[in-house]
């Protein structure tokens, strides 16, 4: 192949080795392929997000991408760390991460982006710095601030290569090493313009000209130049004085790196020389199987550059369920939610019961990815209930939206005094019937004609589909309570709205931000609904008939009074409170 031929196939696709595998980021997108414990190559792929202006602006442009390149590396590491299976958390650990709310992988991202950073501004400021001092102490001999920086420098550039070679030490480093290879070895055959094949690749040197380590060496060779116009302070001053030029350093050595690489000459190539030489560490000859990974990787993102459209994929890998709930806590700690939300959640998500909960150690990423954005949205204060869109009443699962108010526990005990009443051939309505839970909970236990009314068009609309998912007979009216209610019935049956007005504002935010008011709001003293069903409901109750509504708490009292011509019963709820009021005529 020509020359001018070899040259159409340059491409800006550089990479990172990763653990067990390699990244890829080309122009518009970005591809981690990895090598899970089963020898499965296993792939995920991104967008990359828009760059804004500010990677117009020389220097500042090479401080961002530095930053925001540490920051995704060490994400990508540990994303592909994943693959391999998360180990379970520590009670330090989640203790920690309920204490502060905060993401545990956040946390361990946070804490080794730290660590990697002490340990770099140790090993490479502070050592040199100090090591310097001591030889001019130890010598008697006072350097000149240009002899500081060139020892300081050299002592820098030991210091990384020995540093390197004891990493060689450990055998998951030279894994990696060898991925770097891979990958070196991928890009330079298609450069070179040879079809991507195994056997291809491994003709291809492990040595590549943007390399980042020659970024290393000219970030070096910088700062050398920048110390020697640092004043001779003392030690700590200096070392100072070195931290708060980093980010200028790297940002000029930045645009150096993209000024070299416009050219191929024998001056560039000295410049670049030592940088290709750092790579004889840190790059080793990899395996057949690294490379197909690396191919992988590569080929990827070559398809997602060249076709806006290709989906994204995501690593299928199996998430540790305790480390899930974990993350799920503290999502929706935002909203002061019920533990158990979790558990109704993975309920939900994994279709098991409760109780098996506590054998289920792995989910798949899909079931983790469902959970975190259900606890998401309950984080966000919007009811369990919602979230799921269904619920349990009197064992029967109904849907549930924000057409209706959500059914309550207590309210089942509202169900069953209406279904004991409520025998062969009696006629029941159920006025405010809402979401249709308890005349859907009557006609399911039995054979009464059922009728439910609301005034709200959408709080019907909820309870037709119910039934129709029960395969009940209902008769469904919109009614302003009795205004369109004909005939009689042996049982009416209600659960109105019977908040003060005055309280509707200190509720729950997932009560009043999302449930419908019209179904709270009792009216200024919560009892305006009570004094219609009591002016009407005689009309509307045949004889020996019986009323059977449901009580806001402290309300018990105020309601009777309305119906003390009549035979009255008040029935408690399961934590003590009035909370049935019957009336029989």
């Amino acid at each position: 192949m020509s020359k001018e031929a070899k040259k159409v196939c340059k491409t800006s696709i550089g990479g990172q080795a990763v653990i067990e595998g390699v990244m890829m980021r080309g122009a518009s997108s970005s591809a981690v392929a990895v090598r899970d414990q089963n020898g499965k190559t296993v792939v995920e792929s991104y967008r990359n997000k828009p760059r804004g202006k500010i990677y117009k602006v020389p220097i500042l442009r090479g401080i961002v991408n530095f930053v925001l390149m540490l920051i995704y590396g060490t994400k990508v590491l540990m994303r592909s760390a994943e693959v391999y299976g998360d180990e379970e958390p520590s009670e330090f650990e989640i203790a920690l991460a309920k204490k502060f709310k905060v993401n545990l992988m956040s946390v361990v991202l946070t804490i080794s982006l730290f660590l990697g950073l002490l340990l770099a501004v140790g090993l490479f400021i502070l050592l040199p710095t100090y090591m310097v001092k001591w030889i001019q102490m130890w010598t008697g001999i006072t350097f000149t601030p240009l002899q500081i920086s060139i020892a300081e420098g050299i002592l820098k550039l030991l210091i990384f290569i020995i540093y390197l070679l004891l990493c060689l030490l450990m055998k998951d480093v030279r894994r990696v090493f060898m991925y770097h290879g891979a990958e070196h070895k991928t890009i330079s055959c298609f450069e070179a313009g040879d079809e991507l094949t195994v056997e291809n690749v491994k003709k291809h040197s492990k040595i590549h000209d943007r390399c980042g380590t020659t970024f290393i060496f000219i970030v070096l060779f910088i700062s050398i130049i920048a110390a020697i116009f640092i004043p001779n302070f003392s030690t700590p001053v200096r070392v100072l004085c070195k931290l708060a030029c980093l980010p200028i350093v790297a940002g000029v050595s930045y645009e150096i790196l993209k000024f070299l690489a416009k050219f191929d000459n024998p001056f560039v190539k000295v410049i670049k020389a030592p940088g290709l030489a750092l790579q004889l560490i840190t790059t080793r000859h990899p395996t057949d199987d690294m490379i197909e990974v690396a191919i992988t990787a590569f080929k990827t993102v070559l398809e997602m550059d060249a076709d806006p459209t290709k989906p994204t994929v995501k690593f299928q890998i199996e998430k540790r369920l305790s480390l899930t709930r974990l993350e799920m806590y503290i999502l929706i700690s935002k909203a002061k939610a019920d533990e158990a939300d979790i558990d109704w959640i993975l309920v939900d998500v994994l279709g098991v019961k409760r109780d098996e909960l506590k054998d289920i150690k792995f989910i798949t990423t899909e079931q983790y990815d469902k959970a975190i954005e259900l606890a998401k949205k309950r984080g966000a204060g919007e009811p369990v209930q919602y979230v799921l869109g269904s619920t349990e009443f009197y064992g029967i699962k109904l849907k549930t939206d924000r057409r209706a108010l959500i059914p309550r526990f207590d309210t089942e005990l509202v169900a069953e005094q209406a279904i004991k009443y409520a025998d062969a051939d009696k006629r029941v309505l159920d006025l405010c019937t809402g979401s249709g839970a308890i005349a859907i909970a009557v006609k399911s236990k039995t054979s009464a004609q059922v009728s439910a009314s609301d005034i709200s068009e959408d709080a019907l609309s909820l309870a037709k589909e119910n039934a129709r998912n029960l395969n009940l007979d209902i008769n469904f009216i919109k009614s302003d309570m009795f205004e369109n209610i004909d005939g009689r019935f042996d049982v009416i049956v209600s659960n109105p709205p019977y908040i003060p007005s005055g309280k509707i504002k200190k509720l729950d935010k997932a009560v009043k931000d999302y449930e419908p008011i019209c179904a709270l709001d009792g009216g200024t003293d919560g009892l305006d609904f009570y004094r219609v069903i009591a002016d009407n409901f005689r009309a509307h109750l045949n004889e020996n008939g019986v009323l059977v509504t449901e009580l806001g708490a402290g309300e018990a009292e105020s309601v009777r009074k309305l119906f003390e011509n009549y035979e009255t019963e008040i029935i408690k709820d399961y934590s003590g409170t009035d909370r049935i009021l019957i009336v029989k005529v």
